[in-house]
């Protein structure tokens, strides 16, 4: 579904996190909750190109050539405030790099925002006998929004790595959560949760886990976890957000294919 909403406020987190926070009468038929994963797709117009007002991407892909279709960036919903139709979303910005992140770096309150969704489906299971939550930046939202939702006196592993000490922020999560910031220190993205997750003592009992981020760890954590660890398949919430090399619309293009030769290829490993 189709949302317009506007930027109310915009906040620097850390050196390479913004915080946008979204609203305006556009957001009344916008509903979020279900899930700590939800997310929207924010869609980017191109330039120079007249688009159908009132917009509607069915018209848009019906009369306009490929070329022409807005591009389309996926993030994360760290919080809604339905009350208040506040619609908060935190962006990774790597200076001039990418689409999103330059454009929410200067937006200003008042710029208009198109957006589709939201989708999500994982939320912490109050049933698990432990949670574990693994992510890069691009999972760091829906971890901060899981930590929020753990069951009180449920065992919690979160690992979440930056790039330095300098991107990490505050988190509200249960008393006893063991939460560890992992600093890449110019190391490639995803070797530091790796090691973390493969030499973790893990705990007996029904394990639910939710891992995401570069497509290259997430591979990695998927095969260990599935095979060395014997996680079944229902207990992971399991994803490339994005692919080291690929822009958005390379990764989503060939990201259903990707994921399902690396399942296939894991489900008929044998486990030494």
């Amino acid at each position: 579904m189709l949302h317009r909403a506007e930027v109310v406020s915009t906040e620097r987190l850390t050196p390479h996190m913004v915080r946008l926070v979204l609203g305006g009468e556009g957001l009344a038929a916008f509903t979020a909750g279900e899930h700590t994963d939800h997310y929207i797709k924010l869609l980017f117009r191109v330039p120079g190109v007249t688009y159908p007002e009132p917009f509607d991407m069915e018209v848009v892909r019906r009369d306009l050539p490929r070329e022409a279709w807005p591009a389309m960036r996926t993030y994360t919903v760290r919080s809604w405030d339905a009350e208040a139709r506040l619609l908060t979303v935190d962006f990774v910005v790597h200076g001039d790099e990418g689409l999103a992140g330059p454009w929410a770096r200067g937006a200003r309150p008042g710029e208009e925002v198109l957006f589709l969704g939201p989708g999500g489906a994982y939320s912490p299971d109050p049933a698990a006998d432990w949670h574990l939550l693994v992510g890069d930046e691009s999972a760091l939202p829906a971890i901060a929004a899981a930590l929020e939702r753990m069951p009180a006196g449920v065992p919690v592993y979160a690992y979440l790595e930056v790039a330095g000490a300098e991107e990490r922020q505050e988190l509200t999560a249960p008393p006893g959560a063991r939460v560890e910031w992992l600093h890449r220190d110019g190391a490639p993205v995803g070797e530091a949760l790796v090691a973390a997750v493969t030499a973790l003592d893990f705990p007996p009992g029904d394990v639910h886990a939710f891992v995401h981020g570069e497509a290259g760890f997430v591979k990695e954590l998927r095969r260990h976890l599935r095979l060395d660890r014997g996680v079944p398949r229902e207990r992971l919430s399991i994803s490339g957000y994005w692919r080291q090399g690929h822009d958005e619309d390379g990764w989503q293009a060939s990201k259903q294919e990707w994921n399902a030769t690396v399942e296939a290829e894991q489900e008929h490993t044998p486990v030494a």
